[in-house]
């Protein structure tokens, strides 16, 4: 796995497709600069709340998630959930992966990482599974010989229907650029309660879609 750097900006506001924000938009900071305090972490065989390797920590206030301390990857997948459930919110990031991938890693989960919305509660989550079930904005790196589009939406233990198709492929792109080496991207996920998802980056909006979710 990638090591992932995670600059949390500010959140919470209450929108939808189609409709212009307030002039003045009440913003919620998420993470602190400083420690993982509000937040709740659940890694594949570990307990809730235990943070297994020190994989989830906050450096150059940033969060981030190291795998310095793991000798190889075992399937140890990792989430980490804000302490407040939202229903309707605006969020936004800046993300960049870092280093080499980890011995052990699947293919698949090269530059991979993502934001699990319309997700199932941590406390529900089992000892041993891999992903909650969830709706996913996935976040993608390129490289020149793997060019891919990031916050594509995939489907963890569930399918979504867009418009009036029911989609059950696990991931449907974007429209977005690629972006390579270790650039930040600036991420912002518009979600109105179960229908309206909005994934813009750097400004850009590439995916506005009218889902429901199921499992």
């Amino acid at each position: 796995m990638k090591n992932l750097a995670i600059l949390f900006f500010l959140v919470a506001l209450l929108t939808s497709c189609g409709i212009q924000p307030p002039a003045k938009e009440n913003w919620i900071p998420l993470f602190n600069g400083e420690n993982l305090d509000g937040w709740i972490i659940k890694i594949k065989g570990s307990p809730l709340g235990e943070n297994f390797k020190n994989t989830f920590r906050v450096e150059d206030g940033v969060m981030k998630v190291s795998y310095s301390e793991y000798d190889t990857f075992d399937n140890e997948f990792g989430h980490i959930y804000y302490k407040t459930p939202y229903s309707s919110y605006k969020l936004r990031l800046e993300y960049r992966f870092t280093g080499d991938q980890l011995q052990g890693g699947p293919s698949w989960g090269f530059r991979n990482s993502g934001i699990m919305f319309h997700c199932q509660s941590p406390e529900t989550i089992l000892l041993d599974q891999d992903w909650p079930v969830s709706v996913e904005v996935q976040f993608l790196g390129s490289t020149a010989e793997q060019e891919r589009t990031t916050m594509n939406v995939c489907t963890p233990h569930t399918h979504i229907v867009i418009d009036t198709a029911l989609i059950t492929e696990h991931c449907t792109s974007s429209t977005s650029k690629y972006f390579y080496d270790d650039v930040w991207v600036k991420a912002e996920l518009v979600v109105y309660e179960d229908s309206i998802i909005h994934h813009i980056v750097n400004g850009v909006v590439t995916q506005c879609l009218h889902i429901q979710s199921r499992r």
